[in-house]
């Protein structure tokens, strides 16, 4: 018999406890400012999931930025957990690439809580149905973890294949386990598909610099199956709906890892997954937390007569709403002879209020500008100086001002 209620899923991914990029120490807790970052943010889904009674809370993938994550954020993770298992609230854990361990035989690193039994977790190591119930009533949820090479590409023919035949090897096989699966399910039954994969029409995000060689990539079309009701989906670390019918969807990193998530929203999806027979389709919302700001501020110099700490301060101050608190990167561009000029000080005072700044300085090589069309060598200084009047367009009653003290100050006279 199937459900008469609709299931509400709260679905978030990529949580990658253990980034500490642009990190400083935390001394409320003894932690990196990162890790803090991220279990705030992890704190949030909990406090959402608790407080609105949902269904099933279900993650899609890489809780941890390391295959051996420390005994801290093993025991912050668990802790998390327990808060929601102990609400009656079943939690669906699946392996994400940066779950897997580096040998066959090892375990993942959230395989301890099927190991223990721990009450409502599941873990999906591999691909299969699991039947989740829920107080809203049963569902199902297909699996498709991270592939294991190893695992998958097991027969003698597949071990001299090329990278690219290994991974167009392993998008077929891994089609082909999502097709077998499909047709197994009870179709009296709500049934939702939990992937960690890379979709060919994703648009990337800060995922790129974690990825090692190249991913597998399915068509979106041998995902998104009609036996499915809703297609959660982690890996990608961008928020993004990829198909309508059913709706596939990948929430994005639950925090911001690096300036690829610079500007990006980050939360988690609320699914309603209606009882079958109701035909009105899974319906979804995104639900935005706050997260730590990534700020690039860019400055350009080059012409000779710009101040290069003025120009950054000013560029600075037309941000300044965007500082505090944030991760800043300066970008500087100038040339090789005003570096010197640069004072790096009041370039730090003016940014104090940010949580982490990075100096990114590009100091091109660049000869000297001429003085109009004659090489400042050569000249004496007094005509140096015409020579720069002229080109800065000051009038001749200036000029001549201008050179009139000069020339009392080269032969060491004075006015009173």
């Amino acid at each position: 018999m199937g459900n008469k209620a609709e299931v509400k899923i709260l679905h978030f991914a990529d949580l990658h406890l253990g980034v500490e990029s642009y990190s400083c120490f935390d001394p409320q807790t003894g932690l990196s400012s990162r890790f803090s970052d991220i279990l705030k943010a992890l704190d949030q889904v909990v406090d959402y999931a608790v407080g609105e009674k949902v269904d099933l809370v279900l993650f899609c993938g890489d809780a941890y930025k390391s295959r051996n994550p420390s005994q801290t954020q093993q025991r912050e993770f668990a802790r998390r957990l327990k808060r929601i298992s102990q609400e009656d609230i079943p939690v669906f854990l699946l392996v994400g690439n940066h779950d897997l361990p580096n040998a066959v035989g090892r375990a993942t690193t959230v395989e301890i809580y099927d190991t223990l039994g721990v009450n409502n977790v599941y873990v999906a190591n591999r691909p299969g149905i699991y039947h989740v119930a829920t107080k809203s009533g049963g569902i199902q949820v297909v699996a498709l973890p991270w592939p294991r090479r190893s695992a998958l590409l097991s027969r003698e023919e597949d071990k001299n294949l090329t990278i690219e035949e290994i991974n167009d090897r392993l998008q077929q096989i891994m089609t082909q386990r999502l097709l077998d699966l499909s047709t197994k399910l009870d179709p009296a039954w709500p049934s939702v598909l939990a992937a960690h994969v890379s979709v060919s029409t994703a648009k990337q995000g800060s995922e790129r610099v974690m990825i090692i060689g190249r991913d597998p990539v399915l068509l979106p079309t041998n995902v998104a199956l009609p036996s499915f009701d809703y297609v959660a989906l982690g890996h990608i670390h961008k928020h993004q709906k990829l198909w309508e019918q059913p709706l596939m969807v990948y929430p994005g990193s639950l925090e911001r890892l690096d300036f690829g998530d610079e500007g990006e929203k980050k939360g988690f999806c609320l699914v309603d997954v209606p009882p079958k027979g109701d035909n009105t389709g899974a319906q979804y919302e995104f639900h935005e937390i706050p997260a730590r700001a990534f700020t690039t501020i860019k400055v350009n110099i080059d012409t000779p007569d710009d101040n290069p700490t003025f120009a950054v301060l000013e560029a600075i101050a037309r941000r300044k709403s965007e500082i505090k608190d944030a991760i800043v990167r300066l970008q500087i561009s100038l040339p090789q002879y005003l570096e010197n000029s640069l004072k790096e000080n009041e370039i730090n005072q003016a940014v104090k209020e940010a949580q982490y700044v990075i100096f990114a300085k590009d100091v091109r090589s660049e000869a000297r500008p001429r003085l109009g069309n004659w090489a400042a060598e050569g000249l004496t200084p007094l005509e140096a100086l015409r020579t720069y009047l002229e080109t800065k367009g000051v009038s001749l009653e200036r000029q001549e001002t201008l050179l009139n003290y000069a020339e009392k100050l080269i032969r060491g006279e004075s006015d009173s």
